[in-house]
């Protein structure tokens, strides 16, 4: 299956882990356009260089997974920041069209973003105004949504009202204008599909609340998709930066004719129901999207299932990463038995099952303990994905990606290599590595978590020393024929919150 991607951005996570997780399986190309083009954070990209390179090359190719996001506002963050109108925008629906007239056995599967409302004050992926009041707009949209459906208390009233006196009137219309703009070109791409433009559509939600503009933007789409007799053909859940890989996996799905049945375990007994950290509902809603979206077909007799889904859920509340070393929550050992899990892993593993592993304990990281004992027991280079990155949706759907994709055949040397980097990567760095270089490295470099700039090499080869020192000291069972011969990090956006690897094995 011959494949062209264009990604949400230009980060490793987005541009890069659908890439790898093809290299998985030797039936898959892909066809990307070159970093150079791609823009820079809050820069956007070349859009006329991506566009040619879409329309250049589609001709080639059997299937085109699209980032909306990157083909109308130049990427992520650009269609958080842009100014530009739902008229003018409109050019770039019409050249999906014709991308489809002149290509008409290319199927199209195609992401666009609901936008996010942070529930903090920052500015490094918000308009400039969102450092100093962006915890204000997001509790202003909250109460005013709240409000609507249930109701709110006269405190509450009160607070709504102080909001509106103390945030500047043109913050709020800049940001209210772009939603709008948004939401307009949300229903020309669902027109697309009513159009049989499209083959397919997902509609994620990026960090998302039970209140809020990204909950009232969410009800208008439905509306709309219900207008329309869309409802079916379309699903909006959590998620972001995985659902290229989660399209990849789709695509291939239906290529093969076929839907890989999977049959999920949690390690907590209210793992389904819990609701993660940065989203909207319990962890078995977004689960049961996640699979129709990937390609598969939920199952829950273990004997019929293609692959078991291990997710590594928390006993009662989700923790960040980095707080499981000091201050775990006495729930993720009472309400939740790790050893137990690990053991089930096992058994599926030696009856023969493909088994892919979640790793959703944390919000933001693996978990240490469970990575331990994998190794202990000597299973962790035996299973098809592990994945415990950022959110819990992130996590899953680049899980069942790998998962779905390998089981219709998979590279050994690449599926290992997949395992070394998302262990160097989620585990040791995002959940330890990344709070010791950003309190006890950057400090002395003239560095913060935001910009590393100044020291960049220097804070890159520490990062890259103690991930690898890491691996040396935690995994001792696993990976016996492996030898980690080449790394090298890089900090895509010149800030500690993400990281690429050059790795090879």
């Amino acid at each position: 299956m011959n494949v062209i991607y264009i990604p949400l951005d230009e980060r490793p996570c987005n541009r890069l882990y659908p890439e790898y997780i093809a290299s998985c399986n030797d039936e898959i190309n892909i066809l990307s356009p070159d970093l150079s083009i791609l823009g820079y954070k809050k820069t956007p990209c070349n859009l006329e260089a991506v566009w040619k390179f879409l329309e250049d090359n589609a001709q080639f190719v059997d299937v085109a997974i699209l980032s909306i996001d990157m083909l109308l506002y130049g990427g992520l963050l650009p269609s958080r920041l842009h100014k530009s109108t739902a008229e003018e925008l409109e050019v770039y629906i019409d050249r999906i069209k014709n991308i489809k007239s002149k290509n008409k056995n290319l199927k199209i599967y195609a992401f666009n973003l609901i936008m996010r409302t942070p529930k903090y004050s920052s500015s490094d992926e918000e308009p400039d105004y969102y450092e100093h009041y962006g915890a204000e707009i997001f509790k202003r949209s909250y109460l005013i949504d709240k409000k609507d459906r249930v109701g709110i208390s006269s405190d509450e009233e009160q607070i709504l009202l102080n909001l509106e006196r103390g945030i500047p009137k043109e913050y709020i219309v800049d940001y209210e204008i772009r939603r709008n703009t948004n939401i307009q070109m949300n229903k020309k791409v669902l027109e697309l599909l009513k159009d049989n433009i499209l083959d397919y559509l997902v509609i994620p939600q990026d960090d998302s609340c039970e209140f809020g503009y990204t909950a009232m933007d969410q009800r208008k789409i439905n509306q709309y998709i219900d207008l329309n007799n869309l409802f079916g053909d379309v699903l909006i859940y959590p998620g972001a930066d995985e659902v290229g890989a989660t399209l990849l996996s789709r695509a291939f799905s239906d290529y093969k004719n076929k839907r890989v049945k999977i049959y999920p375990v949690y390690s907590s007994t209210l793992g389904k129901s819990i609701i993660p950290l940065y989203e909207d509902r319990p962890m078995f809603e977004s689960l049961k999207s996640h699979i129709m979206s990937a390609g598969g077909q939920i199952v829950y007799n273990y004997d019929c299932a293609d692959i078991i889904l291990a997710i590594n859920s928390p006993g009662k509340v989700m923790q960040e990463s980095w707080d499981q070393f000091k201050c775990r929550d006495v729930s993720y050992d009472s309400y939740r038995n790790i050893l137990s899990f690990t053991h089930s892993i096992k058994n599926f593993v030696e009856s023969g099952k493909d088994v892919i592993i979640a790793d959703c304990a944390y919000a933001n990281g693996g978990d240490y303990q469970l990575i331990k004992l994998l190794d202990k027991y000597e299973v962790l280079d035996k299973i098809k994905a592990y994945y415990g990155w950022n959110t819990h949706c992130n996590s899953l759907g680049t899980t069942l990606s790998q998962g779905i994709i390998t089981h219709f055949g998979f590279n050994k040397d690449n599926v290992d290599k997949s395992l070394i980097y998302h262990l160097l990567e989620d585990v040791f760095y995002q959940s330890k590595v990344r709070m010791y270089v950003n309190k006890e490295i950057l400090p002395k470099y003239e560095c913060n978590y935001f910009d590393i700039s100044r020291s960049i090499e220097i804070v890159e080869e520490k990062i890259c020393s103690l991930i690898k020192n890491e691996f040396e000291q935690v995994i001792k069972n696993s990976f016996k024929d492996k030898t980690i011969s080449n790394l090298s990090v890089y900090n895509p956006w010149k800030r500690m919150f993400e990281i690429g690897l050059d790795l090879d094995i």
